[in-house]
């Protein structure tokens, strides 16, 4: 999935950045808010996580300015103000959640999984396609009983394609959740990354009916 963080301390973006794609999310930062604005109102986020003390334009005023745009991807609000009035006021401007720095990168993570559970994903504790399992928390995939061992980017790839299991989704939709916006739109990035996927997934269970197929001219879908 893919995440946008807006905040001007760059040494602690870069960290979460960082700390983030460990954890197979597609991430882009920006440093001000004017700059996370143009972001978040072009790209395809899965999930915005935003300080409230920005430069040219504040967390709180590019929140709402978001919300009147009708841009509903969930927000995580990072602040320094740990008052009652500052939760009411980040939470009344149109974030989903408050998170209070200091701030643990395990406390992060749960978080954005609950607003990701709330939002365009249905909350679900182990997806299943076939003989196939994804466990979102523990990131374990198995078929027919054997883990699958992924890199971080095919484990995204595949949770993407799993939370939207017998749908065809294109190759522009996958590149919009599952890598950031330094990658060159024009490379076969996604179709590598798919065949990496059917040897794990399927060409190494040939004994099972494969599950990730390429639909001519559209895109892929895994499952029937």
């Amino acid at each position: 999935m893919r995440v946008l963080i807006v905040e001007d301390e760059e040494k602690l973006a870069k960290s979460l950045k960082k700390a983030l794609e460990a954890e197979s999310y597609a991430v882009d930062i920006c440093f001000d808010g004017e700059e996370g604005y143009n972001a978040a109102s072009i790209e395809n986020y899965d999930l915005i996580i935003l300080d409230i003390g920005l430069p040219k334009i504040d967390g709180l005023a590019l929140t709402r300015k978001l919300r009147q745009e009708k841009i509903k991807t969930p927000i995580l609000m990072l602040t320094a103000r740990d008052t009652l009035n500052d939760k009411i006021t980040g939470l009344n401007s149109g974030a989903d959640d408050y998170l209070v720095k200091p701030f643990s990168f395990e406390e992060m993570l749960a978080r954005m999984g609950s607003l990701l559970r709330r939002g365009s994903f249905e909350p679900q504790l182990t997806y299943v396609v076939g003989s196939l399992s994804l466990d979102p928390r523990s990131h374990i995939v198995k078929r027919a009983k054997k883990i699958i061992d992924l890199s971080a980017k095919e484990y995204a790839l595949l949770e993407f394609l799993i939370r939207n299991k017998g749908q065809i989704v294109s190759k522009t939709q996958i590149m919009d959740h599952v890598w950031n916006m330094d990658t060159d739109p024009f490379s076969n990035v996604v179709d590598v990354y798919i065949g990496y996927l059917r040897n794990k997934i399927d060409k190494a269970f040939s004994e099972e009916e494969p599950l990730l197929y390429t639909v001519k001219g559209l895109g892929y879908r895994l499952g029937k």
